[in-house]
């Protein structure tokens, strides 16, 4: 059920929440997980009111409040990786781009059976715009998705690859800045406590040497990093992550990781004494956003440099006690690929494009919708059909563009077809914790990370 109107909405409550000031008791647990979670969430994302929209995300982050589901920062456990009290397993940060509300259940259904406690919830800067979900909602869906499924503990919510964008940058340096700035706001104001600063965009090869080729890397990474600590909730310290190579160009270097941190370390502490800076740092070995297309549509097989990886993860922690190198673009690799991240010490690897191939490779994925969804991409975004890809290679590459036209219809398929493809995501994540090693880990993360409950303002329509 969808509430129209804030009447229906607090009629749908009663009973099972109960505001309390600022905050919401949770009267009937077992209510709010059978049924009126689903009717609160639907609500919060698709209602037509924005008075439901924002009464619903707020009672659903509330009452996660009070059920100890917080949003948190990953920063304590990361400085204990760097300081080498704690190793041997891999972070997953996922983004989730389509049925999020079912993919996020199937995530921590994993994580409630395996006592998982590290995973990162994570989405781009790119993917909040063609999959039409700002960070308020993401975080809103990941909690509602933790209340269902009976998870306890710390939400860790990322903004990853907040990047700036060359091209425009280059146009008009301020704008682009600033738009970066705006949306690292939107994603604190919405409970992101884990920011991946991307400016490796504006590294510049062709300068002499490598400190002037990282140079605007580091220098504006610094610049972000002070304007995080500047407006970060009392009480946390976001876990900010920077990046020395851009995705799919040539393998980073040792040198190159210096160059940055030594620049990026001495800019920082410019900007203001004792600033904290990155907790991480994102590299390049190997791997492509979503994988290389063949003709038919498959994905090339794409070998990873572990090695290399392994080199700049040890050198990230035994030089500047980050908590390693990360990966990115991991999620289409073969099977056995998955346990070499934790061999080479990687702090955290990122998964997206795989799941989304699940989701619509899925047997129990109406062909309708799909041909739908197919159509839509083949006449509303003709203009990005390469001369030189085939049908199935555009298709492809550009099909993550269909969650954000068809979220509702997503959504709304019926509840047997959801459970189906959420059951072959659960099998996923289920296998890729395993082989990252993060089984049994709450405790770890309990030790280290302590959330802080940041207050919401009760919406005026539910005073």
């Amino acid at each position: 059920m969808i509430y129209e109107n804030i009447d229906q909405l607090k009629k749908g409550i009663e009973g099972v929440l109960k505001i309390e000031g600022n905050d919401v008791g949770v009267l009937h647990e077992s209510d709010l997980r059978v049924k009126l979670i689903d009717n609160l969430i639907f609500s919060a994302v698709f209602s037509p009111s924005e008075k439901v929209v924002e009464a619903a995300s707020w009672l659903i982050r509330r009452a996660g409040v009070a059920l100890g589901v917080i949003s948190a920062s990953i920063q304590s456990l990361y400085e204990a990786m760097g300081r080498k009290e704690v190793a041997g397993f891999t972070v997953p940060a996922i983004n989730l781009r389509g049925i999020t509300y079912d993919s996020a259940q199937a995530i921590l259904r994993s994580a409630v059976k395996g006592n998982i406690g590290p995973i990162i919830f994570e989405i781009a800067r790119s993917e909040i715009e063609y999959t039409d979900q700002r960070p308020k909602e993401y975080t809103t869906v990941v909690t509602a998705a933790a209340i269902k499924t009976g998870f306890r503990g710390p939400l860790f919510m990322q903004g990853d690859h907040f990047q700036v964008n060359l091209k425009k940058f280059t146009q008009d340096p301020a704008r682009e800045i600033e738009a970066v700035k705006d949306i690292v706001k939107e994603g604190i104001e919405g409970g992101f406590y884990n920011i991946d600063i991307d400016t490796s965009t504006l590294v510049d090869l062709s300068k002499p040497t490598i400190k002037e080729q990282q140079e605007k890397n580091y220098t504006i990474a610094a610049d972000m990093t002070a304007m995080i600590r500047d407006i970060e909730p009392e009480g946390i310290t976001i876990s900010v992550g920077g990046e020395i190579g851009e995705i799919g160009t040539k393998n980073s270097t040792v040198e190159e990781l210096q160059a940055f941190m030594d620049g990026y370390l001495e800019e920082l502490s410019k900007r203001g004494e004792g600033l904290k800076g990155i907790s991480k740092i994102s590299v390049q070995t190997g791997a492509t956003h979503g994988g290389v297309p063949l003709p038919d549509g498959t994905v090339a097989k794409v070998k990873i440099d572990f090695d290399t990886l392994e080199k700049l993860s040890d050198a990230a922690r035994s030089i500047y006690g980050l908590s390693g190198a990360v990966q990115h673009g991991a999620s289409t690799l073969p099977d056995e690929a998955f346990d070499k991240f934790l061999q080479a010490g990687a702090s955290e690897v990122h998964l997206a494009t795989g799941f989304q191939n699940i989701i619509y490779d899925s047997q129990s994925f109406p062909a309708e919708l799909k041909g739908k969804i197919y159509n839509y991409i083949k006449t509303d975004l003709i203009g990005e059909w390469k001369e030189k890809d085939t049908e199935e290679q555009f298709i492809y590459k550009t099909r993550k563009k269909g969650f954000g036209p068809f979220k509702k219809e997503m959504w709304s398929l019926p509840p047997e077809i959801r459970k189906a493809i959420g059951d072959e995501l659960k099998n996923k994540f289920s296998f890729l914790f395993n082989k990252l090693n993060v089984l049994n880990t709450k405790d770890v993360v309990d030790n280290y990370v302590k959330p802080v409950d940041v207050a919401l303002k009760i919406p005026d329509s539910l005073k």
